[in-house]
């Protein structure tokens, strides 16, 4: 017998002879193996922890061809991962990992959006948005859909709340590509595929087909298959494919969705589209009891609903006070219970038809509120908002060190009310008092969200007894489904035979031997022989720090931040930190914590953009670019120096000015090559003080002192129309690219715009010395940061005659910091915001045949202004293009100088994007300079083209 330890030598040998091989083909960059990027890389959204020994990040097909192939040769298991979003531990190993690179993002639409192929690194939403134009969408709609990725969708069959059954990946699949354990392609859309396949792969279409033969010659089995997906249901394999098809072909396509990686590696999907009804109302309802809830929900079955989700008590109580929810949450009886109606249509009298007949169905149901729908966006969206923030709901407030753990069960709609009674007693029983359950109503499909700690066995014990129990009740007693859309992963593999007995349980083992003979293919997931599979390799969560403890590492956050494909994401940051902490507590591996300490110096503080867009995606608000402030703080705290520039800023930005007078000097006589080998060089020597050079590096501005002896801020005719500007230090400092048409300042421009909309300007006395505090507080200097706010607010307060008058700043980032920190009185505009309110009734605008690009800084959508630039750009313009795929820029301040590759990952799809636009514009200077370099364009504050295409009413 081999000894473990001999054992590990040679696995490790195996792991290293596929890493020396895959080498040869894939860039080093995407091999990963660093104990901090394994760790972080793999982990998902579950409470499963497993650390993969090695990443690779593939780019095409032919690469994951070739570590499968490599790996079978080695008999290493392999599991697939997308987004990470799943939530039963369908996406971890201690093995390899196919992580996809962002070269998966291709997308073809046919048939005037009636078809649509998919890559699977596509985020759901980003599908939808391709559709928008044809009033078409992808059926699967999860919770997650704005971060998880097609792969993903398809891998565990996704629903959602308005996807039902009918619309699933299952019943809307077209074709796929699909590449199989040994690395073989098969294209179910292309007849030579297929006929090539069959010389190859006959003994698998035999084995299908005869599986389905098999099984629909079973009337009992082939019956009790229909009846569970009839219901939603993701437990185990899709064994209706062997009942709803004949050919094998069809039979193998069926099974991939839902399989989980399991059987193969969907490389592409292509679905058939649904209509996506643009006009939109929702209800919500209360009712004494359960029972009364679900009566209304039968007689909601028939109606022209697209919806009806159910919140029980306590799921009530955890949004009890939110925005839009209505006061009479809090005088709801212990037993009561809640329905949000979502009803859709074509347009307003065909939906004014659906809500006559919905309100009609639920004639005799005795709501305790009156039936009524709104259409009012805000509401509409808080209605959406509060159902989708349930599950967090509860994570944000569970001790610290618990996990926070959700299922999703299935009964027949006709007996929910007793399974809904019964499965909350469940919880009682076992001391699970905070366990809260909604879900979409119409199938039967019910989520139970509760918190639980894993620290103590008898903690382990009582998840197990609970869990124990509720597979009786559904999967048993009530012949429900223990998966309905999250897929089996880890926390259910133990009891797939027991939902489905052991005759199509042993159909499901012949399946998995038909793909994967050597069972390599995400093992233990859908199906093992471990019974306590689901209470083991559980995933700590020590305290790590106040401003993320409350992180249940879901991964909505992942798709919005910039430093997604360079280094680490928001979850992977608090990943690694919470690692930190814990490996600091238990002192146990002081190598692997020195190891990570160093290295996350790079991937976790250095590259954060810190912009604070992971907030806006996160479910309970959790902005990881605080802990990362706090990290630069704990590195260098307040300094001296810090105070001295704070209390010399005038100076200092002087200087700055200066500098970049004299750099365009030189750059006349060394050309952009040799500024950059200067410049590095002097980076490295001050230790980041000297920028790194950009070959869109700006001009000097020119002085303000300068700027306003030859202007005339005062003459208008009404001193009823006062402004204050409020230039930023950075348009203070910095003038336009050498390569703009326009080589007038950002200040020279803003003054001509407020002036023709007949605006009296006041620029502050004292303004040349004041800052927001923002580049301070990036930094981690908060004191100083702090103590220039304050100036700032005393300056402004003057300056608008305490809040007379509106201020308008001519910086999105630093606006956004001054409606953080600045007195409520005052009257704050970010530049596109004042355009839009202030300055257009008084403009006559000329608009420009042309097609331009616009970018949203992150600034000015945490502010909620996003549509509004976009509408002001699509009122000066023809044509206006918004590149997809970038959130932030990733020039963060002064990152893009210090730090350029995190500014060049954030933007590498921009020039793709951006591709015959004319010009881009902007509203932050900083953010110009990397959007000019990487786009080829040049971009330019917004207030160019306003100013270009404007006169005076």
């Amino acid at each position: 017998m081999t000894s473990p330890l001999l054992a590990s030598k040679n696995t490790d040998f195996h792991y290293e002879a596929l890493y020396r091989v895959l080498l040869n083909s894939i860039d080093e960059a995407r091999l990963i193996r660093d104990p901090l990027r394994t760790l972080a890389y793999g982990t998902d959204a579950s409470f499963y922890r497993l650390v993969p020994q090695l990443v690779v990040r593939v780019d095409n097909e032919e690469e994951v061809r070739l570590v499968l192939k490599e790996a079978q040769l080695r008999k290493l298991p392999v599991t697939f991962r997308a987004a990470g979003t799943s939530l039963s531990g369908q996406a971890v190993t201690d093995s390899i990992l196919i992580q996809l690179s962002d070269n998966w993002k291709s997308h073809a639409i046919h048939q005037h959006g009636q078809i649509i192929s998919l890559q699977p690194g596509i985020i759901g939403a980003r599908a939808n948005q391709l559709l928008a134009p044809f009033q078409r969408k992808i059926g699967p709609d999860p919770a997650s859909i704005n971060a998880c990725m097609i792969g993903g969708i398809a891998a565990n069959n996704a629903s959602g709340m308005c996807c039902g059954t009918a619309q699933n990946s299952y019943n809307t699949i077209q074709s796929a590509r699909i590449l199989l354990a040994d690395g073989t392609l098969l294209d179910t859309a292309d007849e030579s595929s297929k006929a090539s396949f069959a010389q190859t792969h006959g003994e698998l279409l035999a084995t299908l087909k005869g599986l389905g033969e098999k099984t629909r010659g079973n009337a009992a089995l082939a019956d009790k298959i229909r009846h569970k997906y009839r219901l939603k249901n993701t437990t185990g394999y899709s064994l209706n494919s062997l009942v709803d098809y004949q050919d094998p072909f069809d039979i193998l396509l069926h099974l991939m969705i839902g399989s989980e990686g399991t059987l193969g590696f969907l490389s592409e999907v292509t679905y058939q589209t649904v209509v996506d009804h643009p006009i939109k109302a929702a209800a919500m309802l209360f009712f004494d009891d359960m029972e009364r809830t679900c009566r209304a929900v039968t007689a909601l079955k028939s109606a022209p609903v697209s919806a009806v989700e159910l919140i029980d008590r306590a799921g009530l109580r955890a949004v009890e006070g939110k925005p839009g929810m209505p006061d009479m949450l809090t005088t709801l009886g212990d037993q009561a219970a809640g329905l949000l109606i979502d009803v859709r249509a074509a347009d307003a009298q065909e939906l004014a038809h659906n809500l006559e007949l919905v309100s009609s169905s639920l004639t005799g149901c005795e709501p305790l509120n009156p039936i009524e729908f709104t259409q009012q966006k805000d509401i509409y969206d808080s209605y959406w908002k509060i159902r989708k923030g349930l599950f967090p709901a509860v994570g944000a407030v569970r001790p610290v060190g618990t996990t926070v753990i959700i299922e999703d069960v299935a009964f027949p709609v006709e007996q929910l009310a007793e399974g809904v009674l019964e499965l909350q007693g469940v919880f009682q029983k076992h001391g699970y008092d905070e366990a809260i359950l909604f879900g979409h109503a119409l199938e039967g499909n019910l989520h139970f969200v509760f918190t639980q700690g894993f620290d103590a066995p008898a903690e382990v014990i009582r998840y197990e007894k609970l869990m124990d129990e509720v597979a009786q009740l559904v999967a048993v007693k009530y012949q429900g489904s223990l998966k309905a859309e999250h897929g089996t992963g880890r926390n259910m593999a133990p009891y797939v035979s027991l939902e489905w007995g052991q005759e199509a349980y042993d159909i499901m083992w012949e399946i998995k031997r038909a793909f994967d003979p050597e069972g390599l293919l995400n093992p233990d997931v859908i199906l093992t022989h471990n019974a306590n599979l689901h209470v083991q390799n559980l995933k700590p969560l020590p305290k790590a720090n106040d401003k993320v403890d409350t992180c249940i590492e879901c991964g909505f956050c992942e798709s919005s931040c910039p430093s997604k494909s360079l280094t680490l994401t928001p979850r992977q940051r608090i990943v690694i930190w919470r690692e930190i902490q814990r490996l600091s507590v238990t002192k146990d591996q002081p190598e692997r914590l020195a190891l990570l300490k160093k290295d996350y110096d790079y991937q976790g503080v250095d590259t954060c953009a810190g912009c604070g867009l992971c907030s806006m995606q996160c479910p309970v608000g959790i902005n990881t670019g605080d802990l990362t402030r706090e990290l630069r703080h704990d590195r260098i705290p307040d300094s001296k120096v810090g105070y001295w520039i704070g209390d010399h800023f005038e100076g200092v930005t002087k200087t700055a000015r200066l500098g970049l007078a004299s750099a365009s000097v030189m750059k006349n006589i060394v050309g952009d090559a040799g500024m950059k080998v200067l410049t590095g060089a002097a980076n490295k020597v001050s230790a980041g003080v000297v920028p790194k050079w950009r070959s869109t590096m700006p001009k000097a501005s020119i002085p303000l002192k300068t700027l306003l002896e030859n202007s005339d801020c005062s003459a208008t005719e009404s001193d009823q129309l006062t402004v204050v500007y409020l230039p930023s230090c950075a348009t203070r400092v910095m003038g336009s690219s050498p390569a703009s048409k326009d080589q007038r300042s950002v200040m020279e421009v803003m003054l001509s715009v407020l002036n023709k909309s007949g605006y009296r300007v006041i620029i502050p006395d004292g303004v040349e010395s004041s800052c927001c505090g923002l580049a301070f507080q990036s930094k981690g200097q908060f004191a100083v940061a702090e103590q220039k706010a304050n100036d700032l607010n005393t300056l402004l307060l003057a300056a608008s005659e305490n809040g007379r008058y509106p201020i308008v700043c001519d910086t999105s980032p630093c606006l956004l910091r001054m409606k953080e920190t600045l007195d409520e009185k005052l009257k704050l505009y970010e530049q596109v915001s004042f355009i839009n309110e202030f300055a257009l009734p008084h403009l006559q605008i000329s608009k420009k045949s042309a097609r331009i690009a616009v970018h949203v800084t992150c600034s000015t959508t945490r502010m909620g202004l996003a549509d509004s630039f976009v509408s002001l750009a699509q009122q000066l313009a023809d044509e206006v293009v918004l590149p997809p795929d970038i959130t932030c820029c990733g020039f963060a301040g002064d990152k893009g100088f210090s730090t350029p590759e995190l500014n060049a990952s954030a933007l590498k799809t921009l020039p793709k994007a951006v591709a015959g636009c004319d010009a881009g514009y902007s509203n932050s200077r900083t953010c110009e300079i990397g959007l000019s370099e990487h786009s080829g364009l040049d971009y330019q504050s917004i207030v160019y083209l306003v100013d270009e295409l404007s006169q005076p009413r």
